[in-house]
């Protein structure tokens, strides 16, 4: 079976493919376009001479008493047709075709109108490739002049023009490659040593990627890539610290109200009276609350450390949210003789959140409340006030207990988890995460969480204040 590592091309080879193909295609078509345009002007060179030595030898065609005579002696028409290097070939054809003078059988293409004096073409003399030349005087007497040549001249001044043409390009390209291979492997070096230092690493190390290899990268993209690898690392180290606070939270908080369900059932089941059996289950039954409730604050806080940065706010109905909670906790607050209402539900309030996390924290808050809020001085009537209110580009929602208050030092630690107050202590009830939960759940949500005295300094105002409020 084929590794993916084989199968895909690396980015270097990927990089030269893409640059150097195109450049050498460029270059085949220039070696072309030069071969092609070199090998014009050389025809159009020799043929210009060529068509020359026709005239000359055409200009000393004579009409005699006899007939046509060529008034050259043949020194003479060696001097005309001299040529150091190349084979020469000339004849001189009546009108009827017949040979006046040169060489015998030497026969190329005929002009076709007299329109063209000339024409040019290539024939074979002996076998050798030769260049001719037929021009045809047309006015009387009628004649034909052939002048041809070998054509090695020709080709070697080609070849000539072809590599002083293809030459340099061939460096040009070989310059090209070489070059581009140094700056692909410097560009590319950043990426590898990336790689390796992340291939070093043991699952347990989420350490920010060393900041000389971002430095050193030489590119932007390289930059952008190692501070992305760092967000992430960021982001899968957030999310391993909160699932192991998690677990350790569980397993810390879980095991004494656990303990104490076993020692009561274990109490009961010695027991063959059931007035005290059933007040054993009926303990058990409130420790299980108890430990189902801590749960659940647990999950609510590991789900809050998960969603940082990913929770999308939308319109949520504030006064709507505020109605159906405090519905869900009339028939509590009853049993509990507690007065719970509702105040400035009047008109709707919408605003940017998450309905989710709304509901959780007025939750929350209305649970401690009850909690705590019911022991009031003088033993008055317990009331439980949830408020929501529009201040100027702002909206506030609290929940407002007439209970024993909160001094300076606990409004502040009550904020951090598994901080309780001094009446939660001496109850008994809850772990001291309540609160830590509203607060965390408006710092997702962009708002501030308050807590400040009562009315007239009496009991515990609870806030959440919104932002950017669309009022109806």
């Amino acid at each position: 079976m084929t590794s993916p590592q084989a199968a895909t091309p690396s980015l270097s080879l990927r990089l030269r493919r893409h640059v150097l193909l195109p450049l050498a295609l460029i270059w085949a078509l220039g070696a072309a376009i030069a071969v092609v345009v070199g090998d014009a002007f050389t025809e159009q060179a020799f043929d210009s001479a060529l068509l020359d030595d026709a005239y000359s030898v055409s200009a000393n065609v004579r009409q005699s008493e006899n007939g046509l005579d060529l008034a050259l002696t043949p020194d003479a028409l060696n001097a005309v047709l001299f040529d150091h290097s190349e084979t020469m070939y000339y004849a001189v054809l009546r009108e009827n075709g017949s040979l006046l003078a040169g060489e015998p059988g030497l026969n190329a293409a005929t002009a076709p109108t007299a329109a063209v004096p000339h024409i040019f073409s290539n024939i074979s003399i002996d076998g050798q490739r030769v260049r001719a030349v037929r021009l045809v005087h047309r006015d009387k007497p009628i004649y034909s002049v052939v002048i041809a040549q070998t054509t090695s001249n020709r080709s070697r001044l080609l070849l000539r023009l072809i590599t002083y043409a293809v030459a340099p390009q061939v460096l040009l390209l070989l310059f090209v490659g070489w070059t581009l291979q140094r700056t692909i492997q410097r560009d590319l070096a950043p990426l590898e040593a990336l790689q390796q230092a992340l291939d070093r690493r043991d699952a347990s190390d989420l350490a920010p990627v060393p900041p000389e290899l971002i430095r050193n990268a030489h590119s932007r993209e390289v930059e952008r890539l190692g501070v992305a690898i760092d967000r992430l690392l960021g982001r899968i180290g957030d999310g391993v610290r909160a699932q192991r606070e998690f677990a350790g939270n569980v397993a810390h908080e879980l095991r004494t109200p656990l303990a104490g369900i076993r020692a009561l059932a274990e109490y009961g089941l010695a027991q063959t009276d059931p007035t005290v059996q059933r007040e054993q289950l009926l303990a058990i039954n409130q420790a299980q609350a108890r430990a189902s409730h801590l749960v659940d604050q647990l999950l609510a806080l590991a789900l809050a450390d998960e969603s940082r940065g990913n929770l999308e706010l939308q319109p949520v109905a504030l006064d709507n949210v505020v109605r159906d909670v405090v519905l869900q906790f009339m028939p509590r607050a009853d049993r509990a003789g507690v007065d719970l209402g509702a105040h400035g539900l009047e008109q709707p309030v919408e605003v940017q959140a998450n309905a989710t996390l709304v509901e959780a924290m007025l939750a929350n808050l209305i649970d401690n409340a009850l909690r705590y809020g019911r022991d009031t001085p003088d033993g008055r009537a317990p009331i439980i006030t949830v408020e929501l209110a529009r201040e100027a580009d702002h909206a506030r929602v609290s929940v407002i207990d007439n209970g024993p208050g909160l001094t300076p030092s606990e409004r502040q630690s009550l904020r951090h988890r598994w901080a309780q107050g001094s009446l939660g202590e001496r109850l008994g009830q809850g772990a001291g995460l309540g609160l830590s939960i509203v607060a965390r759940y408006a710092e997702l949500l962009n708002a501030r969480f308050e807590l400040d005295d009562g009315p007239d300094g009496e009991g515990v105002r609870a806030s959440v204040v919104f932002d950017s409020i669309r009022s109806g």
